[in-house]
């Protein structure tokens, strides 16, 4: 296998991950709804931030250590799983305050301030490594895809950048679409509703997590 068919090939593989739904298109998607375009991007550049970091890990061995050890593996698992659930209980607990709530609509462009390009971008980096299964999947791929002979670490980075811009096109895609709409979609029934949605998938991925065995 050559440098050049080992990228293509990978970019194969991580474009079909990338564009499948989950939970880092529904963080995208609400934060581009309700926080706009600025938000979503910080949120997808940390996500994408992640990303580089389980290449990287991987290309160099440490990702085996997560694989190996039973206990790390786990203790990584809940701690995903309770992050995952502590968003997803925020945005629940943040819609059932607006509910029927005169006030509502300004609360809401006070959460909308209040979450700051930096936070924005800490939300989507820390999904993205506290989720195991993001290095299980790189410990398991990233190797198939390194040609004999070829450095890992540069090879590993170089397979991460791909997936990674795959990733751009595909959010700012999500986002520049759903700007297109954003007014209709930003009004207070709206928003509570795609708040309501967003934080029972964020719950739902938590318990998901939390109970896989591996």
């Amino acid at each position: 296998m050559t440098v050049s068919s080992a990228i293509a090939s990978f970019a194969v593989v991580a474009g079909m991950l990338t564009i499948m739904p989950g939970l880092d298109t529904a963080l995208v998607l609400r934060s581009a709804i309700t926080q706009g375009r600025r938000r979503a991007f910080a949120t997808a550049l940390g996500i994408l931030c992640g990303v580089l970091v389980w290449g990287v890990a991987a290309a160099v061995g440490a990702a085996a250590v997560l694989t190996a050890s039973r206990l790390l593996y786990d203790a990584l698992r809940l701690a995903g799983a309770g992050y995952l659930a502590w968003l997803g209980i925020g945005m629940l607990r943040r819609t059932l305050k607006e509910r029927g709530r005169p006030g509502s609509g300004e609360a809401a462009n006070e959460a909308a301030a209040e979450a700051t390009w930096a936070r924005s971008w800490a939300r989507g980096l820390g999904t993205s490594l506290l989720n195991p299964k993001n290095g299980v999947f790189y410990m398991a791929m990233l190797p198939q895809f390194i040609p004999s002979g070829a450095p890992h670490l540069l090879m590993g980075v170089v397979l991460a950048t791909v997936h990674d811009l795959e990733g751009l096109v595909w959010f700012s895609a999500l986002i520049f679409g759903t700007q297109l709409v954003r007014r209709w979609l930003n009004r207070g029934s709206v928003r509570r509703v795609i708040d309501a949605i967003t934080g029972s998938v964020l719950v739902g991925f938590g318990i998901k997590l939390a109970l896989a065995d591996n």
